[in-house]
């Protein structure tokens, strides 16, 4: 670390009192050790993405994560800034069965905001915060494969299970993770948009949560975290529910307990988890500094999903 770091980075303690910076740093340094060489996924969207005090601390975050001896990997979504964009062009969506179709004038866009004015958005705040990133999408050195999704929906009316095609949506297939190991063993940080090529050779547009849970599963991350705009799982009385098995969360959903957009979301957390991804957090990006506070402290700042 640089003397030029030193300021910016002993903000992130949140005081100028040197003995809190010292216990701190004490408690932080068995966790350091723990994640050091390791690889930590970080799923990066929602409110925090659009805030720019919350960008900046997330950028600080990711910047700390490396000098301390931790391999991260961005992955990033766009949804907002893509149907913003749309509007703008005054392309309109289609919506099938409540689901967005990704027609060929519409995947333009997506590739153009995801793998270019966002995905350069985020690189250019980590470096700015003293780190070292460089943008990069399933496109490049054949990262990631995908196909084109299949998605089933009840019709209401009829009550009858049909199959909407989405367009240009796909799903991860195949991860290669060359690409990211050389970045990760040299000082930069992989930022990876959702964008990947089929086989057929068209472009897909893939869901940020499930991307991100197929790169960490391919580099056996040591922690998958999924920034959202909730504090995680919570119980039917609104309380913050730590950590969960595998069975457990199934049950939660069975239940109804999980519920709504969570569903999806935990869905992704358990099969990461049941492949090799040794834990799984989904966290609050609205709280600053939620990725270190995560990682460096007892108490965690969200719920981990563990096999």
């Amino acid at each position: 670390m640089t003397d030029n770091d030193a300021p910016q980075n002993a903000n992130i303690a949140g005081t100028n009192n040197g003995s809190d910076q010292a216990r701190m740093i004490a408690e932080a340094l068995p966790f350091m050790q723990r994640y050091d060489g390791r690889t930590i996924v970080v799923k990066y969207g929602g409110h925090a993405m659009g805030d720019p005090a919350l960008s900046k601390a997330f950028a600080r975050d990711i910047a700390l994560l490396k000098q301390s001896g931790v391999n991260p990997v961005v992955v990033h979504g766009g949804g907002p800034q893509i149907g913003t964009m749309l509007d703008k062009l005054g392309i309109e969506s289609e919506f099938r069965g409540g689901l967005r179709v990704t027609d060929r004038n519409t995947v333009e866009v997506v590739e153009m905001v995801l793998a270019g004015s966002i995905n350069k958005d985020i690189v250019q705040t980590i470096n700015a915060e003293g780190g070292r990133a460089i943008g990069l999408c399933g496109k490049d050195g054949n990262m990631v494969f995908a196909r084109k999704l299949e998605r089933r929906v009840t019709d209401p009316d009829s009550n009858i299970e049909k199959v909407v095609d989405l367009g240009f949506v796909g799903e991860p297939v195949e991860v290669n993770r060359q690409v990211i190991d050389v970045v990760a063993a040299s000082a930069l940080v992989p930022v990876i948009a959702p964008v990947a090529p089929g086989r057929d050779g068209e472009t897909y547009n893939i869901n940020a949560d499930t991307f991100a849970g197929a790169i960490a599963s391919a580099l056996s991350a040591v922690r998958l975290l999924f920034l959202t705009d909730v504090d995680g799982v919570l119980d039917r009385d609104g309380k913050l529910i730590k950590e969960l098995t595998v069975s457990q969360a199934r049950a939660l959903i069975a239940d109804g307990t999980i519920s709504g957009g969570m569903i999806p979301k935990v869905e992704t957390c358990i099969s990461a988890a049941e492949q090799s991804v040794e834990g799984v957090v989904i966290l609050n990006g609205r709280t600053a500094h939620a990725v270190l506070l995560e990682l460096f402290t007892d108490q965690g700042a969200g719920t981990m999903i563990k096999p």
